[in-house]
């Protein structure tokens, strides 16, 4: 019997919706179950064939649990591997590899020492910075965010440097970044299942969280939709994530990509209404029980996947 175990936090619809679908799709040798998590020991990892990860990003006891299921041969969406891409900074400069339009952005250091650091630690950073360059490469207005998913939960707009500074004395010892703020005409978040499977939903991210996504079905220029699909492909096949959100605002009929990944988005039915919530679970659904028919290979790029894929001795630890 494959088994498809799924992880979540305090969302309801969604995760109940993806495991009754999976268990109403008449597969006899396939179920799908709610994982529960006790104290886990090294040798008796959890034993799934996939598994949805929705919650590990705020439970950092979840990702060693599920880093050991991978070590074991269970494929997990997202990779818990690859919690390090959680940098929007480092996303703005892959894009730009890519060449995919973004806004202007300058990375900070944090206003407050780490914890555990002091001066001395910081032998290597200059001090102070030179604000009058990067107020004159991003202009104003602009927004300081965290460096972090979720950037906008924590984003001030500013309009001149003292509001930047007044800002800036409230983000303690946070990564953030500094980026041009982009007066778009639309916004769209583009739900990426797969690589491949996309769902563009009118988004504004200026709005309350209850009220940012719109009811009614989408109209969009095909031409434009198509330069959508192409760049939340792109970005999220670059980044390696199988649940992906990205968020595209227009400007003169450019896309432009101003947050490229959220691989826990939020999908229940009361906030992104009930007909992208039927797409998002009949496509993940799809996905989860498409891995499970699939024997799951270590990736090549880890660097440890040489050694597990040779099989290679490693002597016991001695008592």
């Amino acid at each position: 019997m494959k088994k498809i175990g799924i992880l979540y936090g305090m969302e309801q619809s969604f995760p109940y919706a993806v495991l009754e679908k999976i268990n109403n799709s008449g597969r006899k040798d396939l179920i799908a179950e709610f994982i529960k998590i006790g104290a886990i020991q090294m040798d008796k990892p959890l034993k799934y064939d996939v598994i949805l990860d929705r919650v590990s990003d705020e439970v950092p006891f979840y990702k060693s649990v599920l880093k050991q299921s991978v070590l074991n041969g269970t494929k997990v969406i997202n990779d818990p591997f690859w919690s390090c891409a959680n940098d929007n900074f480092y996303h703005l400069s892959l894009a730009q590899k890519l060449g995919i339009k973004s806004p202007k952005t300058v990375i900070i250091p944090s206003k407050e020492h780490p914890p555990g650091t002091c001066s001395d630690t910081m032998k290597n950073l200059i001090y102070p910075l030179n604000w009058d360059e990067i107020f004159d490469f991003i202009g104003f207005p602009a927004y300081i965010k965290s460096n972090k998913m979720g950037g906008f939960y924590t984003a001030f707009k500013v309009y001149n440097k003292y509001e930047f500074f007044a800002a800036y004395d409230l983000t303690g010892d946070k990564v953030m970044i500094l980026q041009e703020a982009i007066e778009f005409d639309t916004y769209y978040k583009c739900y990426v299942i797969g690589q491949k499977n996309i769902r563009i939903m009118k988004y504004d991210p200026t709005k309350p969280q209850h009220l940012r996504y719109f009811p009614d079905e989408l109209v969009l220029d095909p031409k434009l939709a198509k330069k959508i699909e192409n760049i939340a492909k792109k970005v999220s096949s670059a980044l390696g994530f199988d649940f992906n959100a990205i968020e595209i605002a227009i400007k003169n009929n450019n896309p432009i990509v101003m947050d490229f990944l959220n691989n826990a988005p939020n999908a229940d039915i009361s906030i992104i209404h009930e007909n992208n919530f039927n797409w998002v679970v009949e496509k993940t659904a799809e996905l989860l029980i498409d891995f499970a028919d699939k024997k799951f290979e270590l990736p090549d790029f880890y660097t440890f996947s040489p050694f597990l894929k040779k099989k290679r001795v490693i002597k016991k630890s001695a008592k």
